[in-house]
């Protein structure tokens, strides 16, 4: 397997909306009922690209196999120092180590941005999810209940967080 890290391009943008459209339509990953459009996806990357945080794709053999990014936790001020991050990968390319990599690569970033800490907010039925931020040592710091709905049912939030160390 040829892989390799890079940051995001505008062509790169149709391969990271089909991994968001698939996760929203079929997973709890993500909140949102409906399927983003390009324009919308287009717009997330600009705004990620003026704000200074990093949009990141794994290419497979010069295939688009996942991708990462981190923003803003919370717009007040105080938590500049602080960002929550998102992984996902392609469900062709799961249980590779491609989202390991992706998170890997996002933790370097935060810290050469010097920020001093990462946030994970993830479904509570998503144990793998939770066990896969372990590995990194991100600690779970909360869990909300029922704090989101879809697939008509209540789902509950769990936050984790990895205090980032030089």
């Amino acid at each position: 397997m040829n892989f390799r890290i890079k940051n995001a391009a505008l062509e790169d943008l149709g391969a990271i909306l089909e991994i968001v459209n698939y996760n929203i339509l079929n997973t709890t990953s993500i909140y949102d009922y409906e399927p983003r459009t390009l324009v919308q996806q287009k717009t997330i990357f600009e705004d990620k690209i003026k704000e200074g945080f990093p949009l990141i794709v794994v290419e497979v053999d010069n295939e688009i196999a996942g991708f990462g990014t981190f923003g803003t936790f919370r717009f007040k001020e105080g938590y500049k120092f602080t960002v929550e991050h998102s992984v996902y990968v392609s469900i062709n390319h799961l249980g590779k180590g491609l989202g390991k990599l992706l998170l890997a690569e996002l933790i370097q970033i935060a810290k050469k941005q010097k920020l001093h800490t990462m946030i994970a907010v993830i479904d509570a039925e998503n144990q793998s999810s939770v066990e896969f931020h372990k590995q990194f040592g991100f600690e779970t710091v909360g869990i909300i209940k029922e704090s989101a709905f879809k697939f008509d049912k209540w789902l509950d939030t769990v936050f984790m967080q990895l205090i980032l160390k030089p």
